[in-house]
């Protein structure tokens, strides 16, 4: 599916595998390479990186639109976070870390306006694990009154399959 497209303006990614922040700028040839779960792997001057869904239009495509209402009480909502978290898929299967169970906690601080997950990921040793940390701090941003995101990786429990949902064990076809 690789198509080359003109980026409309200029567009933040980062850098696979180091989760690296780049910013592509406007008028620049682009190749995207796959679009898994509302976000783009592209090629630019021989990197690849990954653009957000919300950035889409950058790029020339159909944008995922996150809209969190601000509540008005200046606090930051934890069912907004986990909405913001459930946008989110793992980068080789359509399925969200929500859903995977890769989302073990998270914990707000309404005076420093901050949000501590701490999350796993399917492999220790899982080359995307950087990237997934920017996605989930990109988007948790977006949620009104956030301030900072934390992310911390954790191992400890493992994962394992048993922590999916069920109808992510369905989609994965995991569930017998």
């Amino acid at each position: 599916m690789q198509k080359m497209v003109v980026t409309q303006r200029a567009c933040p990614a980062r850098r696979v595998p180091s989760g690296e922040p780049v910013s592509i700028p406007d008028g620049q040839f682009i190749t995207i390479n796959q679009s898994l779960g509302g976000n783009y792997t592209v090629t630019w001057q021989g990197n690849m990186l990954r653009i957000d869904g919300t950035d889409a239009e950058a790029i020339g495509q159909q944008p995922e639109v996150l809209d969190f209402e601000d509540l008005g009480t200046g606090n930051i909502s934890e069912e907004q976070v986990w909405q913001a978290l459930d946008t989110i898929y793992d980068p080789e299967i359509p399925i969200s870390l929500v859903s995977l169970g890769l989302v073990y906690k998270v914990t707000l601080d309404q005076d420093s306006k901050s949000v501590l997950i701490d999350m796993t990921l399917t492999a220790p040793g899982c080359g995307m694990g950087p990237v997934l940390v920017g996605d989930v701090k990109y988007r948790v941003a977006k949620v009104p009154n956030v301030e900072l995101v934390k992310v911390d990786l954790v191992f400890d429990p493992p994962w394992s399959r048993e922590m999916m949902s069920e109808e992510a064990q369905l989609e994965a076809g995991l569930f017998f």
